[in-house]
């Protein structure tokens, strides 16, 4: 099961500020954090699937880069929501 329209609606309007800011740094890190655990989830059942494990291996370069640019620009911003999101760092 792929991320949902309704899913993706509601983390843009809560951490994008409205349900059409989509290019908002926090919102896409929103995004990818939720792609990431659904597939982390998938594969703990599927140890086997190397397709899907570099696509998470690839997201998470993906995020950690974004995050990194979220440091540079606001800290305070990137501190509230890597603890919102609770990842680890």
């Amino acid at each position: 099961m792929q991320v949902t329209s309704e899913v993706k609606r509601k983390l843009f309007k809560d951490f994008g500020g409205s349900e059409k800011n989509t290019g908002s740094t926090a919102a896409q890190i929103a995004l990818h954090t939720e792609r990431i655990n659904h597939l982390s989830n998938h594969l703990s059942t599927n140890k086997k699937d190397h397709s899907t494990t570099r696509s998470l291996i690839m997201m998470v370069g993906q995020r950690r880069r974004l995050l990194n640019y979220l440091m540079k620009k606001d800290l305070t911003g990137y501190r509230q929501l890597i603890e919102k999101l609770n990842i680890r760092k």
